[in-house]
């Protein structure tokens, strides 16, 4: 049973004669016929008859036709699903992204990809660069949004800026989408709140919250290396794996932070954010992905970007 024999027999059964059936479906009447008769055989039923010279539609004709016109409509279906995923329009997007990015790229990014292709099934999970890194190579996510420089501060007491290249796998393609600075976060009514900005330096005596080692090592080691450069080692109280536990505990009035913008909101009366005068280096946010990953809906994403 093929498809065109299908659409064949549904027009025969729309006009209820072979003449006119034919007309609609740009074929002679001898080639039609041929089709319904292929079609009967396979089925092994009869589905048109000759009742006192009137061509009618037998029993099992009148089940068959519901059910031949939802098989052309999945049909039909499944061409337009396949043609809309090869242009983007259907599929998974399997993203991760660093958590420093959900306070502004991110939701603008996903925001627009969302209003562009609403079917597009979004995976989502906030992972470090390391691990996106690995997982772009191993082609188990699509695309990253991670930092793959991390800024570096030269050793002596100067802190001109400079960034080097870290973890991203060699074939794996980024582009830096923002530059974000580094900012202090201090709990309101800090003697130093009533600065607009501040020097590294400043902070040295202070109590620190500072991001847990193990859960972001390059951003731990990079900001305790920018505190070195200026002359101190941060005394590090308490320490936290997400931000927002991090403005939280600074807003208790557990210690200063140093965090890398855009900042999550906060309510001002708990918690400060001040500028750094400092001659630091930004830290770059990327796009990352494989350049071997063929899926359309990434394409779409890459060129939304």
């Amino acid at each position: 049973m093929e498809l065109r024999q299908l659409r064949s027999f549904v027009v025969v059964a729309e006009e209820m004669n072979v003449g006119r059936a034919a007309t609609r479906l740009h074929l002679t009447q001898p080639s039609l016929s041929r089709q319904i008769a292929a079609l009967e055989h396979d089925l092994g039923v009869e589905l048109f008859a000759r009742v006192k010279r009137r061509f009618v539609m037998t029993a099992a004709g009148e089940t068959f036709l519901a059910e031949a016109r939802e098989l052309l409509r999945r049909s039909e279906e499944a061409v337009r699903a396949a043609q809309r995923t090869q242009r983007g329009e259907l599929g998974t997007l399997r993203l991760r992204f660093v958590q420093s990015a959900t306070f502004e790229v991110l939701p603008r990014l996903l925001g627009a990809f969302r209003r562009a292709y609403p079917e597009v099934v979004l995976d989502l999970e906030s992972w470090t660069t390391l691990r996106q890194a690995e997982a772009l190579r191993d082609g188990r996510i699509d695309v990253g949004l991670l930092r793959p420089t991390a800024p570096v501060a030269p050793s002596g007491g100067k802190q001109a800026g400079s960034t080097t290249v870290v973890r991203l796998a060699p074939g794996l393609s980024s582009r830096v989408v923002a530059e974000d600075p580094l900012v202090a976060v201090l709990p309101a009514g800090h003697r130093l709140t009533r600065r607009k900005r501040l020097r590294l330096d400043e902070l040295a005596d202070e109590p620190f919250v500072f991001y847990a080692r193990p859960s972001g090592p390059t951003v731990h080691d990079t900001i305790v290396g920018f505190c070195r450069a200026a002359g101190f080692t941060p005394r590090i109280e308490q320490e936290a794996a997400d931000v927002q536990t991090i403005v939280s505990l600074v807003a208790a009035g557990l210690g200063v932070s140093l965090l890398i913008g855009p900042t999550p909101p906060s309510n001002p009366d708990a918690v400060v954010y001040r500028e750094l005068s400092d001659d630091l280096p930004p830290w770059q946010l990327s796009v990352a992905w494989s350049p071997d990953n063929r899926s359309p809906v990434l394409a779409r994403f890459l060129e939304l970007v």
